[in-house]
């Protein structure tokens, strides 16, 4: 194909792609069925993902349930039984250990099958300046909030690429596109993520498994506990966000296949600007939202949760 005809061909498809995000934007799509898929969460002992579980199991999916936590697994699996969960399956796993990932996720595929949604939602924040920040907590950080998905991908991808069917999903972070005060270890592994997540979107396009669909979320700070104390500059335009309502948004962006989720709206306009503007406008604008001042009361989640 000569130069000119594939640039036009790019042009025509553009204007497309468009037209159908804005009738979508107006219009919902159609939200895809469940029921029957198995669905692993790592992180589902609590917070976001005990809440994806209760709502998976309302829809009929089949529920692997991993945490380190076991006393919040118990509790979820009890919740989600209320809840209708026809099955329910509970293991400890250590998301920070490989081999632990590798050795679990056997058992999973012996004991309940190919894993069709993977929803990687586990995560640790340490919270503290970069230089105050202990070895071992940015070690952990790291291996929790992105190396985890390159095992967990390892062991369930596979499966989804030879049936052509599955879903990825990464809980990311709005702290995964624009850098944070007092954040950079959490930063640096929710960008990761992102990117990580973009890659194997676009990899299994150039694959053609075009049935193993993709969803990064990139939420604002969410009243989980987890980021306990931070605080909006302007609530009104970068609200902290319920849990209640993420989770919905994340469910309905799985069943839709959206590709990208960025709770509030003003995410995307904030990644927007970050792209287009100078540094130092960037900058002043990451002064005004408070990006330099959110985490100034942090305290986090308890050691006890």
């Amino acid at each position: 194909m000569n130069f000119l005809l594939k640039t036009f061909q790019v042009i025509g498809l553009l204007f497309y792609y468009l037209l159908e995000s804005l009738v979508f934007s107006i219009v919902p799509k159609r939200k895809k069925n469940v029921s029957g898929e198995i669905v692993l969460i790592t992180g589902a002992g609590s917070g976001i993902g005990r809440l994806l579980a209760l709502k998976f199991a309302s829809l009929g999916a089949t529920l692997v349930l991993w945490d380190i936590n076991e006393e919040g697994l118990k509790e979820t699996g009890k919740l989600v039984k209320r809840n209708g969960a026809g099955r329910v399956h509970r293991y400890v796993c250590d998301c920070s250990k490989r081999q632990d990932i590798y050795k679990v996720a056997d058992q999973v595929k012996k004991e309940v099958g190919d894993v069709t949604i993977l929803i990687n939602n586990a995560g640790i924040v340490t919270g503290k300046r970069f230089m105050d920040s202990p070895d071992s907590l940015v070690e952990k950080t790291m291996e929790v909030n992105i190396m985890a998905h390159f095992w967990t991908y390892k062991a369930f991808l596979p499966a989804m690429i030879a049936s052509n069917h599955g879903h990825l999903v990464s809980i990311a972070s709005a702290a995964g596109l624009v850098g944070t005060n007092r954040l950079a270890d959490y930063c640096a592994s929710k960008f990761a993520a992102v990117g990580f997540a973009e890659s194997i979107a676009i990899e299994m396009k150039a694959m053609g498994s075009s049935g193993v669909k993709t969803t990064i979320v990139c939420p604002f700070y969410i009243n989980t506990g987890m980021f306990e104390g931070c605080q909006s500059k302007w609530p009104t335009l970068l609200p902290l966000l319920e849990p209640e309502y993420v989770a919905e948004k994340i469910v309905t962006a799985i069943r839709q296949d959206q590709e990208v989720l960025m709770l509030p709206r003003a995410v995307r306009i904030s990644v927007a600007l970050k792209a287009l503007l100078p540094v130092k406008a960037s900058a002043l604008l990451a002064e005004y939202f408070g990006v330099t001042s959110s985490m100034d009361a942090f305290k986090g989640r308890a050691k006890d949760d």
